[in-house]
């Protein structure tokens, strides 16, 4: 009589499993269906506040999906995001990195959170030469001795703009100064102007304002030495020079 019992309550437990994979099944075609009308009304005018979380959560991961096969990866990260589906916005990020925009790739893995495909796009883009992405991407995850290499590899090649973008970014005042200085041995006063005022330095600030001052850049000596506070030297080109 126990064994019947029990039997009886095992063969119910799985009548119930089955009618709940069925009901399942059944919403997951409702997703189906559903789709292309959320796909017209669009991600932005969605309101899915009376579903529960997990079906909200199937709704806009279906929708995303949606998105990803029409190739609007805009809208896929949206619905990935409101989701909270890391690894589809982990896999949008890889649609992006092959077609090249590492802009967008950059800021879906810092979405999702991934540290490790960060660093790898910032060091594929390295060696691309992709400057600017690299260091997108590094300033991501906070790798500052990195930017430091890179921005090291740039002074060396001359490549002051990105450079000065590193140094000003982690505010590494004695890697301006460096930069500084190069700066005004290649006569570029812009560059050179901007880092020695991040780094604070009065100092050099004067000595630009006197090298622009020589070579008759009169509105550059001005900037220099206004940055550094020199009113004497302010006032007396503005007595005495005309740009």
């Amino acid at each position: 009589m126990v064994d019947d019992e029990i039997i009886k309550k095992m063969v119910g437990t799985i009548v119930e499993k089955n009618q709940e994979f069925l009901n399942q099944k059944e919403d997951t075609n409702k997703f189906d269906k559903m789709v292309p009308q959320l796909l017209r009304k669009g991600i932005d005018n969605l309101n899915l506040t009376m579903f529960s979380p997990e079906m909200k959560f199937n709704i806009l991961t279906a929708l995303g999906e949606a998105y990803r096969r029409k190739g609007n990866l805009n809208d896929a990260v949206k619905s990935f995001l409101l989701a909270g589906n890391r690894q589809k916005l982990n896999e949008v990020g890889e649609d992006y990195e092959r077609l090249l925009q590492f802009d967008n790739c950059i800021e879906v893995y810092k979405m999702s959170g991934n540290i490790g495909k960060l660093n790898e796009v910032g060091k594929r883009c390295i060696n691309e030469g992709r400057f600017a992405h690299a260091v997108k991407a590094f300033i991501s995850v906070g790798d500052n001795e990195r930017l430091i290499e890179i921005g090291n590899h740039c002074l060396d090649k001359y490549k002051f703009e990105y450079a000065f973008d590193i140094f000003s970014k982690i505010n590494d005042k004695e890697k301006l100064v460096v930069l500084g200085n190069k700066c005004m041995e290649e006569k570029e006063y812009n560059y050179a102007i901007k880092a020695f005022e991040l780094a604070q330095d009065q100092e050099r600030l004067n000595a630009v304002g006197d090298i622009c001052l020589k070579d008759e850049h009169i509105s550059k000596a001005l900037e220099a030495y206004g940055l550094a506070g020199n009113d004497v030297m302010i006032n007396f080109i503005k007595e005495n020079f005309h740009d």
